[in-house]
């Protein structure tokens, strides 16, 4: 397996290259050459899998040649044990959607399904990956008997979860960035609480988009980068966005036998839609992976809260930046999605002179307008929903009373947007009732919001936090307080990789 930089300046490279880059020198996004595939009996037999086989037979082109199987293997296997769920991500059945009054038309007769991905170290998707990545971070430097220092920015749930991965580990030095005061207590403290010495948290005065533009910044200065030997954990390195991948197959492999019966009685192909929370498109990119891999994917839904780019992206066929505006979901507060990037780059049939210059004019202006070609691509696989904070806090009081579950505000996001979903029609589509399931992926444990869960609720009721995260509150933090200026973060970075 080769990769290119969307900017289509930079090297082709291996794996172990890509891992331990991140960013490309051009400034572009790493992608792979072509897209391993997958036959029907591959998918058929994940059914009897377990994740960590699934995620070994799925990652192994990836990989190769710069990791072996068995090796690999083994890290996934030592990865997902850190999980306290034995089937790493379960899948929930919302057997009875009727009571809830948000479902309607066409959703209403759609199975639905909730995707559980927070059943990690961190309680949040970002461990599927991040477990991973910290060991495959380990594998490749000490094969090359070097280090890393690994600058990256969180809107809240990130960041917790690359230095769990990376506390401890020979050869790595972690810088994180957070915007001050815009992440939830509990996500700030999993990442200031942590002792070990080779994590470094810095709260920025700004969003986090400005913290990811720092990170950006330092990997475009070649001699800063080259000097201090920079590594991204972010989802512009592209191990993030593979190992995503394959939670889209495990979960089809749960829902699709389910349903099996259903698409026989209406001679349906086999088929199933997903609804991702997102931000940085990096969960939902995964799932457009999975699709060219093969994965019989009817539709990509990307929901977004009031900060909602991508939403008007798709309405407006303009991409317009906009300013930031906190909300109950944070990790959602994002106005510059990264990964978009890697995906106008498919629709643009791999024009990487054009996207460079796009992106280039998108930064200094503020806007770009999307060709007709860009906007035919993503009304081919996706639709775009959004939801106000009232919806939001309607949802999770509507699911806890009518249906009995709990939900943190990301994953209400995807569930407020599913009637909008299936009333947005693409081109020459119906509407039709009767379809392929609907799995919502549910990104975060809802304790670790515990505030706005139990406002949303009301009456007596308060939400049990898991050991781990109780805890949290009586550790000392360790945090440096630095302005949204490139040239002080730098001195912070370099003092660090030097320690």
């Amino acid at each position: 397996m080769k990769y290119e930089s969307t900017r289509g300046k930079a090297p082709l490279l291996e794996f172990g290259d890509v891992l331990l880059t991140g960013l490309a020198a051009d400034g572009g996004l790493y992608v792979p050459t072509e897209f391993p595939r997958l036959t029907s009996a591959d998918l058929r037999s994940f059914e009897e899998m377990s994740y960590s086989d699934v995620a070994t037979r799925v990652l192994t082109p990836f990989v190769s040649p710069s990791i072996g199987e068995d090796d690999l293997a083994a890290m996934i296997e030592e990865s997902y044990r850190t999980f306290r769920h034995p089937e790493v991500v379960p899948v929930q059945h919302i057997e009875r959607i009727e009571p809830f009054a948000g479902f309607k038309t066409a959703a209403k007769e759609r199975s639905c399904y909730l995707v559980e991905l927070h059943w990690g170290p961190t309680f949040s998707f970002k461990d599927v990956a991040l477990q991973l990545l910290g060991r495959l971070f380990e594998y490749e430097l000490s094969r090359r008997d070097t280090g890393v220092m690994i600058v990256g920015a969180t809107s809240g749930d990130t960041g917790s979860a690359a230095i769990e991965a990376c506390r401890d580990r020979d050869g790595i030095e972690l810088v994180m960035l957070h915007p001050r005061g815009r992440v939830s207590e509990i996500q700030r403290r999993q990442m200031t609480t942590v002792t070990s010495s080779n994590i470094h948290n810095v709260a920025i005065d700004g969003t986090f988009d400005d913290c990811q533009d720092l990170v950006k910044a330092m990997f475009g200065d070649t001699e800063f980068r080259q000097k201090h030997r920079l590594a991204a954990v972010n989802s512009i390195n592209w191990a993030r966005v593979a190992a995503q991948t394959v939670y889209y197959f495990t979960s089809a492999a749960k829902i699709l036998p389910i349903e099996r019966h259903e698409f026989a009685e209406r001679g349906q192909e086999e088929q199933i839609s997903f609804i991702v929370p997102t931000g940085n498109f990096g969960n939902v990119f995964a799932g457009y992976v999975a699709a060219q891999m093969g994965l019989p994917i009817e539709r990509l839904t990307i929901a977004t809260n009031h900060n909602d780019i991508l939403y008007r992206t798709f309405k407006r066929k303009e991409m317009v930046i906009n300013d930031v505006v906190p909300s109950t979901s944070p990790a959602m507060d994002i106005q510059v999605s990264s990964n978009f990037e890697r995906l106008l780059y498919y629709a643009m049939d791999k024009d990487s002179e054009w996207l460079d210059h796009a992106m280039r004019s998108f930064r200094s202006e503020g806007t770009l307008t999307l060709p007709k070609q860009v906007i035919d691509f993503l009304y081919q696989s996706f639709v775009a929903g959004r939801a106000s904070e009232e919806r939001v806090r309607w949802t999770i009081q509507s699911f806890f009373y009518n249906l009995g579950v709990i939900v943190d505000p990301h994953t209400a996001v995807a569930l407020a947007v599913i009637n909008d979903d299936y009333k947005v029609l693409r081109p020459g589509e119906e509407l039709v009732k009767k379809g392929p399931p609907i799995a919502v992926m549910s990104t975060a444990h809802p304790a670790k919001f515990p505030d706005v869960v139990e406002k949303a609720i009301e009456g007596p009721f308060e939400l049990t936090q898991p050991e781990e995260l109780a805890a949290l509150a009586d550790k000392p933090e360790r945090c440096t307080d630095l302005p949204n200026d490139l040239a002080s973060v730098m001195d912070f970075v370099a003092t660090a990789s030097n320690q």
